[in-house]
């Protein structure tokens, strides 16, 4: 069995430690959807080392005086924008696998005007751009 950060390890108790916390505080949490433990098929939470570490951001941000309503809407934030990174970094990926698949279709300069495409056998207008020729 591979153990990494999403693996749940951790009964409550042992989260709540780790996290500074009362185990209380940690199923008030659980209820309200802020950290959602994995459960046993006895029912018990299982904590994993990402959710220790999102309790003590909420445990900072609570510190620093943010609502829990702040701090669900922070957390749904942070989650949102890691997906939307990762969302752009698939898009790059396929961009990237498209233009390779393809080589001699496409032939960009960039200048003074950002990057413009170039038809194959056309120059550019400014004779200090960069061209980007593709081997055919």
């Amino acid at each position: 069995m591979e153990i990494d950060e999403t693996t749940p390890l951790f009964v409550i108790s042992v989260a709540a430690e780790l996290s500074g916390m009362h185990p209380q505080t940690l199923r008030q949490y659980d209820r309200m959807g802020l950290v959602s433990p994995t459960r046993t098929q006895g029912k018990s939470r299982r904590y994993t080392v990402q959710d220790v570490a999102k309790l003590r951001e909420i445990q900072r941000l609570s510190t620093e005086g943010v609502s829990l309503e702040g701090i669900r809407r922070v957390l749904e934030l942070v989650n949102e924008n890691t997906e939307l990174k990762q969302r752009v970094r698939d898009l790059e990926r396929e961009l990237a696998n498209q233009v390779m698949s393809q080589p001699g279709n496409r032939v960009f300069a960039a200048g003074d005007q950002g990057v413009i495409r170039l038809n194959p056998g056309q120059r550019p207008e400014r004779s200090g751009s960069v061209v980007l020729w593709r081997k055919r």
